[in-house]
């Protein structure tokens, strides 16, 4: 990669640097400058421990920060306390991240300022492990770092090399040029400042009475995992949300809404004055064409009947409009997911869909997902992955077919 190119990798990027009780702890220093090297800004979290391996001065002399150490220090917690250096951070990366840390962090420990951050950001966290080679091998270790990569955690590394302890093996933390070029894999680019994300996410309800409704399920995970993502990338994101029970993304502006025809006039209010439209929502199909004034009561007839009509197609009537934003629609379907999601790619007039398999456990409230992508020139398949995880692979497909179809090539 070109030095300028490289230097600009990580531009604008807020990146957190905690640093734990390992030896491996004199590698940050040269990590915080390469990452400053790469465009990042970087503050620093140490553990008490890896005070005993490396100053603070040092860190904070490299980082041109203070570098924060105790959850309870009210000079700290006054400036830039764990809440803000939460919120503050683009990505967190632990490096080194030791065995201990790792434990610490699937327990969903909050007893020092480093755990107690990573407890409350919405970031991305990177961990580079440095352990000694049994450590790492152990079943727990491994365990540990099944849980962390399923909430959606990045493990990079470790290598294979010489340790302090004099043994070879697995467990080395990554060199700090090696880390830095992984992070720059995992980094959704800005590449949407300036452009506007509309994305619709959740079921809606469609009322049959008062207290009853039917509709489609879904938890909204994916649409929010989407929005988060779209947020990273530095789009203005809009959410219209069907009812769900999951927190707003941070940057994110949200609009609720119960039923289909709400969500299609909300969707029609704002689709022209966007650049991508993502039309996660599992909106209901059919709604009832009539609704009962009061609680339909139990009769001692077996069955009741309900007449229904089609509600009306939000992600078509965009798609079909003269001036539209790029429409990335989405399919969850039982059998023959590829033929019904080329289908619907075509017979809706999307630019792009995103279909799942659903029903034996795949796809509804579940963390993870698994999506195979359709355009008209190709596909591209995601295997399963938290939706965190999968919503930022997902973006980068996006912005790439987005700017493929919106770049005016000239002579």
């Amino acid at each position: 990669m070109p030095i300028e190119e490289r230097r600009q990798s990580l531009a604008g990027k807020h990146i957190v640097l905690g640093v734990t009780g390992s030896i491996a702890a004199y590698k940050s220093a040269d990590l915080i400058r390469r990452l400053q090297d790469s465009g990042a800004e970087v503050r620093v979290v140490m553990t008490r421990s890896a005070c005993e391996f490396i100053t603070p001065m040092t860190l904070q002399t490299l980082s041109g920060h203070p570098v924060a150490i105790d959850l309870l220090d009210a000079d700290q917690e006054s400036a830039m306390g764990h809440i803000k250096l939460a919120r503050w951070a683009d990505w967190i990366v632990i490096a080194p991240a030791t065995a201990d840390t790792l434990s610490r962090l699937v327990q969903g420990r909050a007893d020092d300022l480093l755990t107690a951050t990573c407890l409350a950001s919405e970031s991305p966290i990177a961990l580079a492990p440095a352990m000694n080679n049994k450590m790492w091998s152990q079943a727990i270790t491994q365990e540990n770092l099944e849980k962390l990569i399923a909430r959606g955690c990045y493990i990079l590394g470790p290598e294979s090399g010489e340790q302090a302890c004099g043994e070879t093996g697995l467990g080395r933390m990554l060199e700090p040029a090696d880390l830095v070029s992984e992070l720059i894999q995992l980094s959704l680019p800005a590449q949407l400042k300036g452009k506007k994300v509309l994305i619709t996410a959740g079921p809606t309800y469609e009322a049959i009475d008062p207290v009853r409704f039917i509709g489609n399920r879904s938890s909204g995970k994916m649409g929010f995992a989407l929005a988060k993502a779209a947020a990273e990338a530095g789009a203005q994101v809009y959410l219209i949300s069907g009812p769900v029970n999951l927190v707003t993304p941070t940057n994110v502006e949200r609009k609720d809404v119960e039923t289909a025809e709400q969500m299609y006039d909300a969707v029609m209010e704002k689709s022209e004055y966007f650049d991508i439209f993502i039309s996660t929502a599992a909106v209901a199909d059919y709604k009832p064409e009539n609704i009962a004034q009061q609680k339909i009561k139990k009769q001692t007839d077996e069955k009741i009947q309900l007449v229904l009509q089609r509600t009306q197609d939000i992600v078509a009537t965009v798609a079909a409009k003269k001036i539209r934003p790029f429409v990335v629609g989405f399919a969850a379907e039982t059998e023959q997911l590829e033929q019904h999601a080329k289908d619907k790619l075509q017979r809706k007039g999307l630019d792009m869909i995103a279909a799942n398999k659903v029903g034996e456990n795949l796809g509804f409230s579940r963390d993870e997902n698994a999506l195979h992508v359709f355009w008209k020139q190709g596909s591209q398949q995601f295997p399963l992955a938290n939706k965190i995880v999968l919503a930022r692979n997902l973006m980068t497909l996006i912005i790439k077919q987005f700017y493929a179809k919106n770049t005016v090539k000239t002579s």
